[in-house]
Formats: C-alpha cells, structure tokens, sequence
C-alpha cells in the first residue's frame, strides 16, 4: 500500500469518550453484505483463537468488477497503533489482491461476490493475539472500508454470571455482568494495571463497557462485581424479519411487489416501551444470508428494497430515527434514516438488503450524536442477550496487549 494511505489510517485516529481510538471506516453505499465471521453462520464481530480462520466476504454493486486489496494493522488495547512491525504477527505478506471472486447469477440485481479467507496462500497465519482492523482498498488506493477483529489464546479462565441490577432503581431494566478471572499460566502482577477487561453485549463494540479494575484481588483470582459500572440496559429482542422466498411474504412481510427490483414491504412497527416484555426469539442483532431454491446464496440470494415502517409520534428538533443492526455493523448513516411521510405518524425507509434472515430495531440519534437505543424499544431485565468478556494483559516490559482470555455467556439464565 502506498505511504499516503497509511497515512490517512493513521491521521485517521479520532479521541473520543467512547472504546475506540481508530474509527472503522463505513463502505459507500454499492459495498454490501459485508459478512465477517470466525466460523459463526451469521455474521458477527469476530473474536477468535490464535490459529483459526477468519472470513470477510462483501458484494459489491456496481458492476465494475474492481480489484480490492486489504491490509492488516495490530492495535493496542484502546484501539491506538502497536509499536509492532508487520512480521512480529503476521506470517506472510498482506497488502494483497482479494483473488477469489464471482459475478451474481440469476438474479436481478447484477454484483460481485468478493471473499477472503485468513490464513492464505500470502498471509499464511496470525502470529500474536491482541486487536487487529483490516482494511480493504481499491486499485486507486482509496480506502473502501475497515472492520475490527479480535485474536486471543485462553491462557486465563474468565467466568461470568449475569445478574439483575443491584440498584433498585434500575432494577427492572438492567442487566449486571460479574466476572472472575484465574490463570494457572499467567501469575498475574500488579493486576489494576496490566490486565484490563472488554465487557461487549450482543457483538455491538459501541455499547462496549472497558477497562475495569477488579474489585477484589484474592492470590490468582480477579473478581469483578460492580453495582453500575459492568451493567448494561436490558433492551428488548429485536424486531427480524426474513425473506428467503423473494416473491413472496415471509416472517414479518407484509406484502411484495416487482419493480426493477423487488420491494418487501415489512410490517410497520411500534414502539414497545410502554409494553410488557414478551420474549421473541433472536439472533441478538445479526444477520444471515438464505435464499430458498439457491445451491450457493452468497452469488444467488437477490437484491430486495426492504420498506421498514414504525408507528411513531413527532421526534423533537435535531433528532434522528434510524434503522439499527449488524447488518451495516450498528452504523448510522443517510441511508438508515426513516423519515416521516405524513401526519400519520409513520416513519419510514427502503433499504437495499440481499436475501436472508434479519435482526434490526430502531435507534434514536441525538445532535451530538448520541445514541439512544432503548426509548423506542424499552428495556426489560429479562430480555436475552449475548456477553462476551476479553481480558487483556500486558506484563512489566511487555510491547503489546495480549488477549489471553474470552468468555461468553447468555442472559437467559439471569438471576437476583
């Protein structure tokens, strides 16, 4: 890659209150189904271990059949630039052509399937756990897009349990994440300041909650159980909707109609905040590719303008209503934002999705650019979600933040 663009990368480092340092970079509007995954069959932010392989695999739309090349950079804990050189975690070569690719068949909607599979015949393995961004350029060194990735090796038992919120005030709309940390590799010094913790609900590095101090340092064991700080908002299970028969209603499709594509017209949602939880099975905000009669979906599923539409009162001045999910990696873009037609009260959209099964639910956006995902769906302490913990250790000397350990668990099991 030329020096001008790691440049740009590098300029590109935004500080800010949130997880990240280094924003991931959204693709225009003709990058789509970017499906990034460890070995899941949806697609989700990949966290895996040291040794497996990792897929990204894109569509793009226009048509033009464009060479697309990635680099691969190592990130320290907050997301800011290792002191690492590229051979110190990569066995190979990046800075290389994406060579697997197919045009679409049969289907209305003309694209290129794009699919890259780590380790390859040039980037044979990943050498280091830690934090690592790809990015994904084009032939005139413009940057298409980035994604974050994880890589860890269990060297430490991370153990969590989720429980309703001990403060009473919140109660009945929270969830607390406590965790436990042992390690028969690792003995673990001066724990408050070489081991930090990543506590991520439903795959959504947004919402991540970072940097913990144990509460509770017992010889080798880490113990975390906090009243606030590792809780999180229930939320409530996502809308979904699927449409794996292109010509006909499907799991929450109303009606369809042939246009120069097909227009899937959803039913139009409501707000649930005022609502009892009722529990709704869910994939926790991800996405998969289906199509029925379809031997290989990722080249064959179509192109529908999926219509979502809520039932909603006037939002006040500067605030935004948006469509929110792992489809598009929980970003808010122009494309995303459902607006008002009438004095109906109805909010409204079409977005461009290919084929499958989608979770999504709708998020409100301030002027300074808060997020608020909960007023219009509520949030309930026995929604389920997804936790996941990494822990992550530098040692007095050390270069880098290693992962050495991961632990996932499911609210559905939550207690007092």
């Amino acid at each position: 890659m030329p020096v001008h663009i790691k440049c740009f990368v590098i300029s590109f480092l935004i500080f800010s209150t949130g997880f990240s340092q280094v924003e991931e970079i959204t693709p225009p509007d003709y990058i789509k189904t970017i499906y990034f995954n460890g070995g899941t069959t949806e697609s989700q932010l990949p966290i895996i271990p040291l040794g497996e392989s990792l897929v990204l695999e894109f569509d793009a739309l226009n048509g033009d059949e464009e060479d697309y090349y990635y680099e691969i950079k190592h990130y320290n804990f907050d997301w800011t630039p290792s002191i690492l050189v590229e051979s110190e975690y990569l066995d190979g070569f990046d800075e290389q052509r994406i060579r697997t690719y197919e045009n679409s068949f049969n289907t209305l909607q003309t694209f290129s399937h794009y699919k890259l599979s780590i380790p390859n015949q040039f980037t044979k393995s990943i050498k280091l756990t830690g934090n690592y961004m790809i990015t994904i350029y084009d032939d005139y060194d413009d940057i298409v897009f980035t994604r974050k990735f994880m890589v860890y090796q269990q060297q430490a038992n991370v153990a969590l349990q989720i429980k309703r919120s001990r403060d009473v005030a919140t109660i009945a709309e929270k969830q607390s994440v406590d965790i436990s940390i042992t390690s028969s590799q690792i003995q673990f010094v001066n724990p408050k300041e070489t081991i930090k913790t990543v506590v991520i609900q439903n795959n959504n590095l947004n919402t991540a909650i970072t940097d913990l101090e144990p509460q509770y340092i017992l010889g080798n064991e880490l113990t975390y159980r906090y009243n606030d700080a590792s809780s999180f908002l229930g939320g409530n299970e996502f809308f979904n909707f699927e449409n794996k028969e292109i010509r006909a209603a499907n799991n929450g499709v109303q009606y369809i109609r042939l246009d120069d594509l097909y227009q899937t017209y959803l039913y139009t949602n409501i707000s649930r905040a005022d609502l009892k939880y009722t529990y709704n099975p869910d994939i926790n905000g991800n996405f998969f590719i289906t199509a029925l009669n379809a031997d290989k979906p990722e080249t064959e599923a179509d192109y529908a303008w999926v219509h979502f539409a809520l039932q909603y009162p006037k939002l006040d001045t500067g605030q935004t209503l948006h469509v929110y999910g792992n489809f598009n990696n929980y970003a808010i873009e122009p494309q995303t934002e459902l607006r008002r037609e009438t004095d109906d009260a109805i909010y409204s959209v079409a977005i461009r999705l290919k084929q499958g099964f989608y979770n999504y639910k709708y998020v409100i956006v301030d002027q300074d650019g808060h997020i608020d995902e909960n007023t219009i769906g509520g949030s309930f302490w026995q929604t389920e979600n997804d936790y996941k913990v990494l822990v992550y250790y530098r040692e007095l000397g050390a270069r880098y933040d290693k992962i050495i350990g991961l632990g996932e668990t499911n609210s559905v099991g939550i207690t007092n």
